[in-house]
């Protein structure tokens, strides 16, 4: 089996190597593809890739190129995590939103649309190449973000795509620390949109315990929705997930932004300080510094999610998928994030019960701005895109929209 992974200039890399090497056994990964466009940025991280592999004794081959066409030629799995622009263009998301008294972040809101506008382009042109020479049956693994507009602007355009985010199974461990069980032990049922989910049961053995953990750890599940209060997840009767602060504490929320530095210049510092640490020839584990980068179990999710696709193992994931008529309310060829189960080449939702009303109207809502901004991402559509920030509710005034459409998509290249 072959696996590229296309951005793999990310310090999240070498974990992420390792752990599809720790899977030979199951997996037979026998070739490991590093593609980015930054030569010495890949050739650092993925010389520690290679020395982590080393020390686990991994027998097939890693290539590190900045040609895509042979990253991807012949590959089984290509695993998407670029970033077009750039932590810059990140800090560009972050901060043209804050100047306009709107939320400042790089997947949700405005910088979410900027972010998916000059992305998608590029994703598709990866796409392009993995359908004319991947493998028969290649799939694309996205976790690029925004990964539910990048997923379904890949489903759109025909592609065999599944996306993949971090938070649900962030969740999983949490939950299993707190009941003091194995996490594999642990179903949680997270339902709606990238970053737009509800966790509305956590079920071991079958039972949801979710009511239980409430009651016990009520503080520490309030700390993985974003500090947001716990009578709101009592109310509920669910786990918001840490992306809803941007809506149930909208003002809070971007009053602290105002007064903080921008997350993207934290990251920049983080990566600063990791890239130089993996440039030591010494180092064959990942530092302790990459917690704080985020993304906490993204490498786990991963290679879990390839591991079920090639064995056929059944077992469930957190995934986005179309909707098919797994949550009433939105139409089926709409993207959502549920959990699923996950066989040979196939991927089948669990059966949901409909979205209370509390839940699904934000769903809807947020539904109808991803339809149009992958529609406007894609064409590069910029009256399009106007009508997603319309469409936005963190938007949605006409005079924002004409205050942050220039600086926020103003052409720019993004090579492949």
């Amino acid at each position: 089996m072959k696996v590229a992974v296309i951005g793999a200039g990310s310090t999240y890399t070498p974990e992420l190597v390792s752990g599809l090497g720790r899977e030979c056994d199951a997996i037979d990964v026998q070739e490991l593809v590093l593609h980015d466009i930054d030569a010495e940025r890949l050739e650092v991280v993925g010389g520690l890739a290679q020395r982590m592999l080393d020390r686990q004794g991994y027998d097939g081959s890693l290539a590190q190129t900045g040609d895509l066409d042979r990253a991807v030629d012949g590959a089984d799995y290509v695993l998407v995590q670029i970033r077009v622009g750039g932590q810059e263009a990140r800090l560009r998301d972050e901060t043209v939103p804050l100047a306009c008294g709107c939320i400042g972040q790089e997947t949700t809101g405005a910088g979410g649309l900027a972010k998916a506008f000059r992305t998608v382009p590029v994703v598709l042109e990866i796409a392009e190449r993995v359908r004319e020479r991947g493998a028969d049956g290649a799939w694309i693994v996205d976790f690029t973000n925004p990964v539910g507009i990048v997923t379904r602007s890949l489903l759109d355009a025909g592609h065999r795509a599944v996306g993949l985010c971090n938070v649900a199974i962030g969740v999983q461990r949490t939950c299993a620390r707190l009941l003091g069980v194995e996490p594999e032990s642990v179903l949680v049922d997270q339902v709606g949109l990238n970053h737009l989910t509800w966790v509305r049961a956590v079920r071991v053995d079958g039972e949801d315990v979710l009511p239980q953990l409430l009651d016990e750890h009520g503080d520490e599940l309030s700390g993985l929705a974003g500090g947001l209060p716990v009578r709101l997840l009592e109310e509920l009767g669910a786990v918001p997930s840490y992306y809803l602060r941007y809506f149930y504490a909208h003002d809070r929320v971007l009053a602290e932004q105002l007064g903080e530095k921008p997350r993207a210049a934290q990251v920049m510092e983080i990566e600063r300080a990791l890239l130089e640490m993996y440039r030591d020839p010494g180092l064959t584990e990942k530092p302790a510094l990459l917690e704080q980068r985020g993304g906490a179990f993204y490498s786990e999710a991963a290679v879990g999610l390839v591991r079920s696709l090639a064995t056929g193992d059944g077992r469930v994931h957190e995934v986005d998928i179309r909707n098919e008529g797994t949550l009433a309310g939105l139409a089926d060829d709409d993207v959502v994030e549920v959990p699923a189960r996950v066989g040979r080449n196939s991927i089948e939702p669990l059966l949901q019960e409909p979205l209370a009303p509390e839940l699904l109207g934000l769903t809807q809502h947020v539904t109808a701005y991803e339809r149009l901004a992958a529609q406007a991402a894609a064409a590069q559509d910029l009256e399009l895109a106007r009508k997603a920030l319309l469409a936005h509710p963190l938007i949605g005034q006409h005079a924002l929209v004409e205050e942050l459409l220039e600086p926020l998509l103003e052409p720019r290249e993004a090579p492949v």
